[in-house]
């Protein structure tokens, strides 16, 4: 079992930078790929960001392509998302999920969620 409890969200404005926290407890963190989705109201979960376990390999979406940054730190069981030139579409719900299996851009390849962290994008 694992528990993910994000933090971070708020307001920003159009250009601005946040960065998102997801803080894990329970076992073998280091052994599991992490992800961040998001939601906005009337659409699907969206696959934002993936890193594997030992942090060597990204993976993103286009539309955050060279914007947002996914890292993780093992040591404090902590995986991050740094997002940079904000735009108001990507205003959302941001959650963090894990996986044992390897990375997937669907939500059906996780195992775990958090509860989420409202980013609102707005001038």
């Amino acid at each position: 079992q694992v528990q993910l409890i994000e933090s971070g969200g708020g307001l920003v404005q159009p250009g601005g930078s946040l960065r998102l926290s997801c803080a894990a407890s329970g076992r073998s963190f280091e052994s599991y790929v992490m992800a961040w989705f998001r939601q906005s109201p009337g659409k699907e979960r969206e696959f934002v960001a993936a890193i594997d376990s030992p942090g060597t390999s990204t993976h993103y979406v286009d539309s955050v392509e060279g914007r947002f940054v996914i890292s993780r730190d093992n040591a404090k069981n902590t995986v991050y998302l740094q997002m940079d030139t904000l735009k108001p579409e990507d205003t959302a719900v941001y959650y963090c999920a894990s996986a044992m299996t390897g990375w997937g851009m669907s939500e059906y390849a996780y195992d775990f969620w958090g509860q989420g962290t409202q980013v609102t994008v707005s001038s």
